[in-house]
């Protein structure tokens, strides 16, 4: 594209940035703070106006949703999910959003599965719906803060990004991918989307418009349009001379991932450790370093973000030439990982014990049950191995077939096939928390008062959220919370859902 065209639009460009005024008039109410102050509504443009084509993702089918259905989309269909299609039709929205911001960023997880399946359905939503699609942004606020980059991008993308404030996400997405070439042509042909001026300036010069970049950032300079920070950063970044004697920009306090893009294609990369942990994604490209990536997959691992099969893609990179943490993890994981491919019982017995105590370390003891868990169940291994494949086998997806292939060996053993199996009657707690598991699922429990009146009121999608809160509750030792929650799920009919989060109530939480 030639310099000269884009010269004459330059000038109504940065009047049109003028008189639409500050980028954050009026934020969603379901905004997160990092996000980039990349768009804003364009003088006299609607709110909601004409869909954006954009890509879809892979397996994804994109379609146009008309105006009151934004809040309905979703990537799981109600019936697959076993949810009820109607599970927040007679709910708030501000109530339903407010719920999800009150869900504690760290969770057991099955109660992150649990809390994504709600993200991620496809349902009716709230009857006092509108079109600014408050829900879903809520819903991918929330998949961005746990980090799940990739479900929040189909669920912008199913939508079809046509709001300022869903392209913004979609962006913001794309730019810790390192994938911002789409969003950036979308954005150049979407009148309806208005970039602010550092947006506006980095994607010209990503789509090779160098000049009018250039041209935009002197212009907006002189005009005294730019924060200093944001100045600085851009004229570092549209600085092709590549002055190596240059005095490194001071970091940020709180870049945002266009920021954070920024630094990074200067050569002054921000470390992503003490970031948001949506950051952690960019991390896990092709040119991070090994221990970068290994330390970025864990805490993405741990919070439900990527499959426990990326986190052993990364581990298998390479051979440790390193002791201490992570490397002592990564090598006790391939030791395993080589012995189960082996089918060798005797070195799966050396291996797990390893294994186990450096991922339970970590936090990461399902993600190993949901890697190696079927595969240990089935063979006769020694010692305290037999004892950690039981456990792996509880904590894996199949839990009640897994663990019903063993003899228990004592009444804790025995509580435990029972939650795995559902079959909790005559059961005997071996203690205070299996009490308040049995509480649960006794004949005629039913949850608080409150939340038995949502789920009369057809609002299971409220009453399971939450569940959910006051069962992490319980996790941190309010037992009261944890009988409440799984008699709000077994009323609800998750059952299924109800015995998992029991065995890790039992298992994981208070190993940290």
């Amino acid at each position: 594209m030639s310099t000269e065209p884009r010269r004459r639009l330059i000038p109504v460009a940065l009047a049109a940035v003028v008189l639409a005024g500050p980028a954050a008039a009026t934020p969603p109410m379901s905004a997160i703070d990092w996000l980039s102050k990349s768009v804003m509504a364009a003088p006299g443009v609607p709110e909601v106006a004409a869909p954006v084509g954009i890509p879809p993702a892979e397996g994804i089918d994109v379609q146009t949703l008309g105006l009151q259905q934004l809040d309905a989309t979703g990537l799981v269909t109600a019936e697959a999910s076993g949810l009820p299609a109607d599970l927040w039709v007679a709910s708030r929205t501000g109530d339903l959003v407010e719920l999800l911001q009150a869900e504690p960023q760290h969770l057991l997880p099955a109660l992150q599965d649990l809390l994504d399946t709600l993200l991620l359905v496809e349902a009716r939503p709230p009857a006092d719906s509108g079109a600014s699609g408050g829900f879903l942004l809520a819903r991918v606020d929330r998949l961005l803060e746990q980090g799940a980059l990739d479900p929040a991008a189909a669920l912008l993308q199913q939508a079809g990004v046509h709001q300022p404030a869903l392209f913004r996400r979609w962006f913001d997405v794309e730019l810790l991918l390192g994938q911002e070439q789409a969003a950036c042509k979308s954005m150049a042909e979407t009148p309806e989307i208005a970039p602010t001026l550092p947006a506006r300036i980095f994607c010209l010069a990503r789509t090779g418009d160098w000049g009018a970049a250039a041209l935009t950032l002197q212009s907006a300079k002189a005009l005294g349009m730019l924060q200093p920070e944001n100045a600085a950063v851009l004229t570092r970044f549209l600085d092709t001379g590549g002055d190596d004697s240059a005095t490194p920009l001071p970091p940020p306090a709180h870049p945002t991932p266009l920021v954070w893009r920024m630094m990074e294609a200067v050569g002054e990369p921000l470390p992503t450790n003490t970031l948001p942990l949506a950051f952690a994604q960019a991390d896990l490209r092709a040119n991070t370093g090994w221990k970068a990536q290994v330390v970025a997959a864990e805490r993405l691992a741990r919070a439900g973000a990527i499959p426990a099969n990326q986190l052993i893609g990364v581990y298998s990179q390479g051979r440790p030439s390193a002791s201490g943490d992570p490397w002592d993890r990564v090598a006790a994981v391939q030791a395993l990982d080589r012995a189960v491919t082996a089918r060798d019982a005797a070195a799966v017995s050396r291996a797990l014990p390893p294994a186990w105590t450096a991922m339970s370390a970590a936090g990461l003891q399902v993600t190993l049950a949901r890697l190696y868990g079927k595969a240990v169940a089935g063979m006769k291994l020694g010692g305290n191995a037999a004892e950690i494949a039981f456990r792996l086998a509880l904590l894996a997806p199949d839990a009640a077939t897994l663990a019903g292939n063993r003899v228990a060996a004592n009444p804790t053993e025995a509580f435990l096939i029972g939650l795995a199996r559902g079959q909790t009657t005559g059961l005997t707690p071996p203690d205070d928390m299996g009490s308040a598991i049995m509480a649960g699922f006794a004949p005629g429990a039913r949850p608080s008062e409150d939340v038995q009146a949502m789920l009369d009121a057809h609002r299971t999608g409220e009453a399971i959220l939450h569940a959910i809160n006051r069962i992490a509750d319980g996790a941190q030792g309010d037992l009261r919370g944890v009988t409440e929650g799984i008699a709000t799920l077994h009323a609800a009919g998750l059952d299924e859902a109800a015995r998992k989060i029991a065995i890790q109530l039992m298992l994981v939480a208070r190993a940290g």
